[in-house]
């Protein structure tokens, strides 16, 4: 038998990444469709295209690869390929992700290099505080005023079971430098519940993208059920023991509240612990303590407004306080400063 001679044809080359021409240039998306992302749960996004429009639906989408580790969060505003129609089984790819207008972050400690941004394009943080079970942690309330005024939002501080405490010596504290307040408490049993001075947070939230942060348990999913009845959030308890509520919203969703003048948003979230602010540049703290602010601008130059820093005009402010009263309640202000401050230096640990 004749042996068979092998030619070119016989060989076969397969491709290899190598072989691919490489190119910078990535396809436009012309037809993309631009939307609102609501939630997002597990890789998967829930996006309302065209929200407010004749045309809107809800769909769902995943990340396109191109975006690569840029963090998509509920308030981003995207474009979308693929199928948008939000029918069943029905999946678009998220391929831009439009220019932010606020961006609000948190980091584990007020060391952790690693930023978390929670929510994009709000115009209002709501802290929401229980003024009883759980108490009140007023060092929480000044870490999440710094964040929003790093992220040029504006601060509602919306005040919960006002049936069980009293919210005077809350507003006197934040009120007078530029917080809104809001005071809320609930009567009658669990189950046929009243919120009291939910027309005053409506209003507070009219027309605009909120997102609610809070402890577990003080009140925050009862208070969105009640501004968007089909929200159905959980809600939880306070442990008896340690004093703190039970997680009960998993990740952070977009509602529409119904029933209001202009196109209004709440971004619930779930409850936090701790709020670090490594992200926050410490001489900008001052600015979120807009009190204290006016007062250190008569501290001598480069001053530090630390602990230790020679003729603070804040220790002043303490000592000539016209009353005790006055002076206990300057002092928890300048203290509650200079711990965030310490704290965000590596100096102390201050979280909660």
């Amino acid at each position: 038998m004749a042996q068979r001679r092998y030619d070119e044809r016989d060989v076969r080359i397969r491709a290899t990444k190598g072989s691919r021409p490489r190119t910078k240039l990535r396809p436009e998306h012309a037809d993309a469709v631009s939307a609102l992302v609501t939630g997002v749960d597990r890789g998967r996004y829930t996006v309302l295209v065209d929200p407010g429009g004749p045309d809107e639906r809800r769909t769902v989408a995943m990340k396109a690869r191109e975006l690569g580790r840029n963090r998509v969060v509920p308030g981003d505003r995207v474009d979308l390929v693929g199928d948008s129609s939000g029918d069943e089984g029905s999946l678009a790819r998220i391929v831009r992700i439009t220019d932010r207008r606020t961006v609000l972050r948190r980091t584990a400690d007020d060391t952790d290099p690693v930023e978390r941004i929670i929510v994009a394009n709000a115009d209002q943080l709501v802290i929401v505080t229980a003024l009883a079970d759980p108490e009140p942690r007023t060092r929480m309330i000044d870490r999440c005023v710094a964040a929003a005024y790093d992220a040029r939002m504006d601060v509602l501080l919306a005040l919960t079971k006002a049936d069980l405490a009293d919210p005077a010596e809350l507003v006197a504290m934040y009120a007078p430098i530029g917080v809104r307040v809001v005071v809320t408490q609930t009567s009658g049993p669990r189950d046929e519940r009243v919120i009291h001075g939910l027309s005053d947070l409506r209003e507070a939230l009219d027309g605009r993208t909120s997102v609610l942060v809070g402890h577990s348990g003080v009140g925050k999913s009862t208070l969105v059920n009640a501004l968007v009845p089909d929200a159905s959030r959980a809600t939880g308890v306070v442990n008896d023991v340690t004093g703190r509520g039970r997680h009960t919203s998993t990740s952070a969703v977009a509602l529409r509240v119904p029933s209001t003048d202009s196109p209004t948003w709440v971004i619930d979230t779930p409850g936090v612990r701790s709020f670090g602010l490594a992200h926050v540049d410490p001489q900008h703290l001052l600015g979120a303590f807009g009190d204290l602010a006016d007062v250190a601008d008569e501290c001598p130059r480069g001053c530090t407004h630390a602990d230790d820093a020679p003729d603070c005009e804040l220790d002043e402010w303490v000592a000539t306080a016209p009353d005790d009263v006055v002076r206990a309640a300057r002092a928890a202000r300048v203290e509650s400063f200079r711990r965030l401050l310490a704290s965000r230096l590596g100096t102390t640990d201050d979280r909660t």
